[in-house]
């Protein structure tokens, strides 16, 4: 048999949120409890006019395939969007609608940027930028983060790196951490970016959920900036694996190439039920509340265990919790939770490789009465063992 190897393009670190789903689902199949708030994931699936949408379109079948940038009349409803949420005008014609916001990446990455250029990225971060960036062969340059800058990047750690970059990726409202950036914050690390030719991507699949002011989208600073977006958050359709860019008239033609050849199209099912999710703002507003009383909630229980070292949750739906004063890495910690209470959190080294085990993750998304149980057991688990070592 000849002597076959994986590419080495595929050696990217593997995404750990989901190997604590396993072995949470796992936990579950032996009917022990569990408490998810390890995955970044709405409870309570989308509203009722998607399924009824998707339902109709499956009436009106056959659901062929659309054009590789989607429905027209998605395209132009997202467009609207733009005008209702931002006061921005953006043409149809420059909106994509891609497989999920992971589609997006695939194709902004690969229309954007060529093997050999360098991006940064901050850390903590959402961990498929890095791994989708460096499977394309694209150097990845970590930007450290920390309390002093609100966990998001800034012209001055811009300012201190020593080769220029070709982009630069931003989130807010951001995973792991919640934090966003304002207007004038954005506006600086735009007009850095302008200033320098470097390709300004903003990641924004958490607009819509904010407990302050609303998030500010990159266009208003940068016309020119690559905007990813999805249906997964905000709209609750994670399964149906829907999302969009906004692509820079000069990405236009390269990312439909890449399109056509990589995906074909979007699913065409979602994309009807996606023009019904566009009308159901009002019942996803309450669910953003929800939210909020779940960071609450798991504020309190934290703080009850001595944890308060929790970076600022401006939006989203996660908690960036500092865990060093425990005394084990967060591996181990987490480990042992689930194992002892059948709370699932996420180790801080899928988004930080560098100082993630001083950290957790927490993810309150889901339905308020479990999210209140989790907590109860969590402040109780830290509560009757302190900063306790536990053997390897």
């Amino acid at each position: 048999m000849p002597a076959f190897r994986p590419a080495r393009r595929s050696a990217v670190a593997p995404f750990t949120v989901m190997q604590v789903l396993e072995a949470a689902n796992r936990r579950a199949r032996e009917g022990r409890p569990v408490h998810h708030l390890e995955i970044g994931e709405p409870g309570g699936g989308p509203p009722a006019a998607v399924l009824e949408a998707a339902r109709a379109a499956l009436d009106r079948a056959p659901l062929g395939y659309s054009e590789a940038l989607g429905l027209p009349a998605l395209r132009a409803r997202l467009a609207r969007l733009y005008a209702e949420r931002y006061g921005i005008t953006v043409p149809a014609e420059r909106i994509a609608v891609t497989c999920g916001a992971s589609g997006a990446f695939v194709l902004g990455f690969l229309a954007a940027f060529d093997a050999g250029d360098r991006v940064a990225v901050a850390l903590p971060a959402y961990p498929a930028y890095r791994n989708i960036l460096e499977a394309l062969g694209v150097e990845v340059v970590a930007l450290p983060t920390g309390p002093e800058s609100r966990f998001q990047p800034t012209v001055e750690a811009l300012e201190a790196l020593p080769e220029p970059l070709s982009g630069l990726v931003l989130q807010s409202p951001a995973n792991p951490t919640g934090t966003t950036l304002d207007e004038p914050a954005l506006g600086r690390l735009a007009a850095w970016c302008a200033s320098r030719g470097v390709r300004l991507v903003s990641d924004e699949i958490y607009h819509g959920i904010t407990y302050g002011p609303p998030a500010v989208t990159a266009l208003a600073a940068d016309p020119h900036a690559l905007i990813v977006n999805s249906f997964s958050k905000y709209w609750c359709m994670t399964g149906w694996r829907l999302g969009w860019a906004v692509v820079p008239e000069d990405l236009l033609e390269p990312f439909t190439r890449l399109a056509q050849n990589l995906f074909i199209a979007p699913s065409t099912i979602a994309q009807h039920a996606a023009l019904a999710a566009l009308e159901a703002g009002r019942e996803l507003d309450a669910r953003v509340e929800a939210y909020r009383r779940n960071r609450d909630r798991l504020l309190a229980a934290l703080a009850r265990g001595g944890l308060e070292r929790v970076a600022p949750p401006d939006g989203a739906f996660y908690l960036w919790v500092q865990i060093a004063e425990r005394g084990e890495p967060a591996t181990r910690f987490c480990r042992r939770l689930l194992e002892e209470t059948g709370i699932a959190l996420t180790p801080g080294v899928d988004f930080d490789p560098v100082r993630g085990e001083d950290w957790v993750r927490l993810a309150f998304a889901g339905a308020e009465a479990a999210v209140a149980e989790a907590a109860d057991h969590l402040a109780a688990w830290l509560t009757a063992a302190p900063g306790r070592l536990s053997p390897a």
